[in-house]
């Protein structure tokens, strides 16, 4: 099994998978803080629920993804594990 492969089975079995994927990045227009934060909160309930958080995280982790939610933690929480 390739490694594009097993990625691909996890995002399938993902918990953001669906209609409010949006919610999981910024949108393309200037986003309020507060809007932020509430959009942030909303994405990462969804997380605390994923079988495959684990996976995801390791997934940005790996890749340096400098946007959005992936595995609970948004960028500033994902930068602060890899200077750590």
């Amino acid at each position: 099994m390739s490694v594009h492969y097993a990625e691909e089975v996890w995002q399938d079995r993902a918990a953001c998978r669906g209609p409010n994927t949006s919610i999981f990045f910024p949108p393309p227009q200037f986003e309020r803080k507060d809007d932020k934060e509430a959009r942030e909160r909303r994405a990462k309930a969804i997380c605390a629920t994923c079988s495959v958080r684990r996976e995801c995280l390791d997934y940005a982790l790996r890749i340096r993804d400098p946007h959005g939610i992936w595995g609970g933690l948004n960028e500033i929480e994902r930068r602060a594990l890899l200077e750590g």
